[in-house]
C-alpha cells in the first residue's frame, strides 16, 4: 500500500450524498435542478453536523441548467441560512468535478474549512431557448453552447465518440462488450444495496432507474448506431441522458478525524486539453499530468472511476493509460447507471468512496487505498482527481 503522509490541513471528501438517477422525461421530469440539489445538500449538512463550523461555500456544478446561480438558490432551498454562499461552476460534463476542484483548493489554501461541493443537472426541465431571429427570418432553437468557436470543428459528443473509435481501432464489438460489463455491474450493485446509502430519496424516486439485467453483447449488438449510419456508438454503448444530482463535503483531515468521519484524502487534481473534435483523448492527458505531478505511479492506484459517456471514451483511456480494466468502474458507470451531466464528475467521487472506504471481508480496505477520477468533456478538456483512503 502506497504511504502518504498524514496532514491534518489537506482537504478530505467526507458525507457524499446523491438522488437516485432518472432517466429524462421520466421519474424526474417534474424536478427543477433546485429541488434535485436542495435535499441532498440538507443531507450532507446533516452528516457533517458533527465538524461543528460552518458551511463557507456552496459550489455546484451544471450545465443546462435556467441559469443564474444555482447553488445559491439550491443553498437556501435547503434550509441552510441565508449566511451560506453558494457560486456555480460550468465545465461542461466535468462540472461537478470541478466543482469539488474548487473547493479542495480553497481548503487547501486556508481559505475556507469545509465546503459542499457536487452538481446538479436536469436534463427534463432544461429551458428552451432560441437565438435572436435575423430580420424576417424564424428565430432559431439553441440547443447546447458552443464546444469550440467559429472555424474550428465542434461536433456533437455522440459524433465525437465515433469519431475516436475510428480513429483509435475501437471496433463495435469491442464497445458492446464493455458496455455489457457496466450494465451488468451497475445491475448487481443496485440489486445488493451497494447505492442505498448514498442515496436521498425524493418522492418521484428512490432507486435508479436505469440498471436493468439482460443487456448482454448478443443483445447490445442488435442497436443500431445513434449517431451515423456507419457509426459505432449506440443506445446501448453509450449512457443515458438523465436528471440527478449529487454533494460532497469537503474539509480538512484534522477536521474529519477529530469526529471520526469517514473519509479520503484529495492528493492532487489536474485538467487538461487537446483536440476540441476529438475530447475522449484528453482524460489520458489529465491523468498523465496528475501522476506526474503527484509522484504517484497509475499502476499504484487501485481504483479507477472514468465517466462512462461511451464506451469508446472508456476504452481509450483504459488503453493510453496501460489500465487494469478490472479496476475500471467496479460498480458500472453512466452506461448502466445514466449520465446527469452537471452531477456526473461528482458521482464518480461517490463511486470512489463507496470502493475505497468499503470494508473487505477481511476487515480492511479494498485495493490499495488510492482511486483515480477522471473525465472527458465536450471541446477537448479533461479533468482528473487523485484520492486516498487515510490509513493509505
Amino acid at each position: 500500500m502506497t504511504v502518504v503522509p498524514s496532514d491534518p490541513r489537506a482537504p478530505v471528501l467526507v458525507a457524499g450524498r446523491r438522488t437516485a438517477i432518472g432517466t429524462s422525461g421520466h421519474a424526474l421530469a417534474g424536478v427543477d435542478v433546485t429541488g434535485l440539489a436542495a435535499p441532498v445538500l440538507a443531507a450532507v449538512a446533516r452528516a457533517v453536523a458533527p465538524l461543528d463550523r460552518p458551511i463557507d461555500d456552496v459550489v455546484l456544478g451544471n450545465c443546462l441548467g435556467p441559469g443564474g446561480d444555482i447553488a445559491r438558490v439550491a443553498a437556501l432551498a435547503a434550509g441552510l441560512g441565508d449566511d451560506v454562499p453558494g457560486v456555480t461552476v460550468d465545465r461542461q460534463c466535468g462540472s461537478g468535478l470541478d466543482a469539488v476542484l474548487q473547493a479542495a483548493s480553497r481548503v487547501r489554501a486556508g481559505d475556507a474549512e469545509l465546503v459542499l461541493a457536487g452538481g446538479a443537472e436536469s436534463a427534463s426541465t432544461a429551458p428552451w431557448r432560441f437565438w435572436p431571429p435575423a430580420p424576417g427570418a424564424d428565430p432559431v432553437r439553441y440547443t447546447r453552447a458552443p464546444f469550440a468557436p467559429a472555424g474550428w470543428p465542434d461536433p456533437d459528443m455522440g459524433e465525437a465518440a465515433d469519431a475516436l473509435a475510428a480513429k483509435l481501432g475501437i471496433g463495435r464489438a469491442e464497445q458492446d462488450r464493455y458496455a455489457a460489463r457496466s450494465h451488468a455491474l451497475s445491475h448487481a450493485a443496485a440489486t445488493a444495496g451497494r447505492f442505498a446509502a448514498e442515496i436521498v430519496a425524493l418522492p418521484e424516486l428512490s432507486t435508479d432507474q436505469r440498471p436493468r439485467a439482460g443487456l448482454g453483447e448478443r443483445r447490445l449488438a442488435r442497436l443500431r448506431p445513434s449517431f451515423a449510419p456507419d457509426g459505432t456508438a449506440t443506445a446501448g454503448n453509450s449512457c443515458g441522458v438523465s436528471d440527478g444530482a449529487a454533494v460532497l463535503a469537503v474539509t480538512t483531515e484534522g477536521a474529519a478525524r477529530a469526529v471520526d468521519l469517514p473519509c479520503l484524502r484529495i492528493l492532487g487534481s489536474a485538467v487538461a486539453a487537446g483536440r476540441p473534435d476529438l475530447p475522449g483523448l484528453a482524460p489520458a492527458a489529465a491523468v498523465r499530468r496528475l501522476v506526474d505531478r503527484t509522484g504517484v505511479s497509475i499502476g499504484a492506484i487501485g481504483a479507477v472511476e472514468i465517466t462512462e459517456a461511451f464506451a469508446s471514451v472508456v476504452l481509450a483511456a483504459i488503453d493510453e493509460l496501460k489500465l487494469d480494466e478490472d479496476r475500471v468502474c467496479g460498480e458500472g458507470g453512466a452506461i448502466g447507471l445514466g449520465h446527469p451531466w452537471g452531477a456526473s464528475g461528482a458521482i464518480l467521487l461517490l463511486r470512489l468512496m463507496s470502493r475505497l472506504l468499503a470494508p473487505s471481508s477481511s476487515g480492511g480496505t479494498v485495493g490499495c487505498g488510492l482511486g483515480l477520477a477522471a473525465c472527458a468533456i465536450g471541446g477537448g478538456q479533461g479533468l482528473a482527481m487523485l484520492l486516498a483512503h487515510p490509513e493509505a
